[in-house]
């Protein structure tokens, strides 16, 4: 026990002032402040782990990589975001926006303007009909603020979330903050990277208020099928679910037209979709989307986001706006994507990996080796992690590993390079480091 004494009345003249201040009979080795953290981040153990965040490793290994290897060119095919700006044509319309007085201010929950440029771009570009903007669309600060926001409207303690693993968590994150529970769905190529939804045990479903689904995916880059997200709507139908359909990739296709989950009959009774601008315009760091479909679960989003934040600056709104009426943008961001992907399926499929070009998205996901065989002798790896240090170490070549559904290495496309011709140096560069080794996979 720790016992306060405080010296009372005037400080004498000739004395130190910090006579006069608390004491305390024991050790102040550990602040009070360890006490108060909440049991959902941690608490009195918060701050104490040494684990090391996935994401973080992949930084250090590549500081460590530069200082091992000055003036050295990291290839970084990790990174989960696009490598170029926002078209001059939307940062004209940003700047033009916010010279208006009447943009300056709270946005709140956002006005007209992205609601009917969310409209038609959903009607134009994803063939959905019958989307009401100023009832079924709101804008989000981003598909992340979104995630982050929903549970509060859907989870109690004791409820369940049904999420895709790999995944992108922060809907399970928050769900658990409230005192939810997730149950992972593992995405595997036997089953096309699509979720076996009748496999979720029934005391679960029992449980379980919303179904989370990210299609173009992050990270397999495996896209969803019309008859798929039939079976959703059906699948949510029967358990009285809410389905939340991520978007974030949905225009970033190689061929045919972006498939939304609001154009299958029923998905509006059942769900809402989320869209990105940061993806689909390169405006990665505005942070700016929408949320679309059912208007009660519209509703329930505006009613909490009114509560979290004050809404995006409207002239970065608008500048959306104008993104979501000229989807040749999207059009041509994809095309250079699509143009990388194909060389990187070469140089990769040359080096061993299975790689096969998805129909969407910036990501190649590929089986990890479980050895590799070089001049210096043979290397095991027990985990995609393993393999993941190991290219960045030894090939300066950054990747993202993921071993939740299987051992396996994300690949992005999204890799800094100046043109077309650049982007042929860089994928010769990768395949001249991998030439000289022979890696081994589990069959």
């Amino acid at each position: 026990m720790c016992v306060l004494y405080f010296a009372f009345g005037a400080v004498h003249p000739g004395l130190d002032k910090t006579a006069a201040l608390p004491h305390k009979s024991c050790s102040m080795s550990e602040s009070y402040l360890q006490n108060l953290f909440a049991e959902r981040i941690g608490g009195r153990q918060y701050g104490k782990s040494t684990a090391i965040y996935k994401f973080e490793k992949i930084k250090r290994a590549k500081r460590a990589a530069m200082t091992a290897n000055p003036g050295a060119e990291i290839i970084d095919l990790g990174v989960g975001e696009p490598d170029e700006m926002a078209f001059p044509e939307v940062i004209e319309a940003l700047c033009h926006e916010a010279r208006k007085p009447e943009n300056r201010g709270y946005a709140d929950n956002g006005d007209a303007v992205l609601k009917q440029a969310a409209a038609r771009y959903l009607k134009r570009v994803c063939s959905v009909d019958n989307i009401n903007p100023d009832t079924e669309v709101l804008h989000s600060i981003g598909s992340k603020a979104a995630l982050s926001i929903l549970p509060a409207a859907f989870i109690n303690p004791g409820d369940y979330v049904l999420m895709t693993t790999p995944g992108y968590p922060v809907f399970g994150t928050h769900a658990k903050y409230y005192g939810g529970l997730v149950h992972n769905l593992p995405l595997t190529p036997e089953k096309k990277f699509l979720p076996e939804l009748d496999s979720v045990p029934s005391e679960i479903l029992k449980k379980a208020k919303v179904l989370v689904l990210n299609y173009p995916n992050n990270p397999t880059g495996a896209s969803a099928t019309p008859d798929f997200f039939a079976s959703v709507v059906a699948f949510a139908r029967r358990n009285n679910l809410v389905v939340v359909h991520d978007a974030a990739y949905a225009a970033l296709v190689f061929e045919g037209k972006p498939l939304s989950f609001l154009a299958t009959p029923g998905a509006k009774e059942v769900g809402i979709e989320l869209h990105s601008a940061s993806k689909t315009f390169n405006m990665t760091g505005w942070r700016c989307g929408f949320v679309a479909g059912n208007e009660l679960l519209v509703k329930a989003y505006g009613d909490v986001k009114d509560n979290s934040d004050s809404g995006q600056f409207l002239a970065i709104q608008h500048a959306a706006a104008y993104g979501f009426d000229h989807p040749a943008i999207t059009e041509a961001i994809a095309a250079k994507y699509s143009r990388r992907m194909d060389a990187l399926v070469q140089v990769l499929g040359q080096a061993g990996f299975q790689a096969r070009k998805p129909k969407g998205s910036f990501f190649l996901y590929v089986k990890a080796p479980r050895a590799a065989l070089t001049k210096n002798g043979r290397v095991e790896f027990k985990s995609a992690e393993d393999v993941s240090q190991w290219l960045i170490t030894e090939k300066l070549l950054s990747t993202v590993p993921w071993d939740d559904a299987g051992a396996n290495l994300r690949f992005s496309v999204t890799f800094v390079a100046k043109g077309p011709e650049d982007e042929n140096r860089i994928v010769e560069e990768i395949g001249r480091r991998l030439a000289d080794v022979k890696f081994e996979f589990s069959s």
